[in-house]
């Protein structure tokens, strides 16, 4: 699956319309026009802060101007979750564009983590990859690369070029053609019905059997309520 460019290409260049509205409470020197994005779905929120900042800015007196923060619906955004999987979770069934309300004050302490910069949602971002790594190759290659080489991952991610991205990705998603897959599949499954940020084990590509596992094995085993009953007759 890593030759299917077209493919990659597809969920690389997945975009939401988003509209960006400044919080009703917040102090302004005039009417605040609504900032309109297409926000990439691979990409963070904390990554296109600086453009939605400098559109409110121009509106606002400069003390009343804190800690940036999003939220949709009631619900604050979390800066490190993938844009793509904040909208999946909050808004899916929703009409587009995306409306994100903007605050520049009352942070929600207990609901979100402070980001300070980019360096901090880089060290977010990379900490993942290398997990992943983990998983998949026991840190093997990773830890291979030079440091240039992760820099220019997380800049591919950072400016939107897929070509710089997949060319040191690839090598992450690989493995010997003499083995059957990774040595196990990094997952993480997200669920608005419960209270748990997610669900993450240890699962293997091939069962014991030597038989390749389908996501369908992978739901079925880590989340079985989300399965249909047909479904799983399928696969017994």
């Amino acid at each position: 699956m890593t030759d299917d460019k077209d493919v990659l290409r597809d969920v690389w260049f997945g975009r939401i319309p988003t509209c960006f509205t400044l919080c009703q409470d917040e102090i302004t020197e005039r009417e605040a026009e609504p900032y309109y994005l297409l926000l990439p779905r691979v990409s963070y929120l904390t990554l296109v802060t600086d453009k939605v900042k400098k559109h409110f800015q121009k509106v606002m007196r400069q003390e009343d101007i804190s800690e940036i923060w999003f939220e949709y619906e009631g619900t604050p955004l979390k800066w490190h979750y993938p844009i793509g999987l904040l909208f999946d979770l909050l808004a899916s069934s929703s009409a587009l564009p995306w409306n994100i309300t903007v605050h520049f004050k009352s942070f929600p302490e207990k609901d979100l983590l402070h980001c300070p910069s980019k360096d901090v949602i880089e060290a977010h971002f990379m900490s993942c990859v290398k997990e992943a790594d983990a998983l998949k190759h026991k840190s093997q290659v990773i830890n291979e690369m030079q440091k240039k080489d992760h820099k220019q991952l997380w800049m591919g991610l950072q400016n939107d070029r897929f070509d710089q991205f997949w060319a040191i990705n690839r090598k992450l998603m690989e493995y010997p053609a003499e083995e059957n897959g990774f040595r196990y599949i990094p997952f993480r499954i997200y669920q608005t019905t419960t209270e748990r940020p997610f669900i993450q084990k240890l699962f293997r590509p091939v069962a014991t059997d030597g038989q390749l596992h389908t996501l369908g094995d992978l739901l079925k085993e880590v989340c079985p309520s989300v399965v249909a009953p047909e479904v799983s007759a399928i696969h017994k």
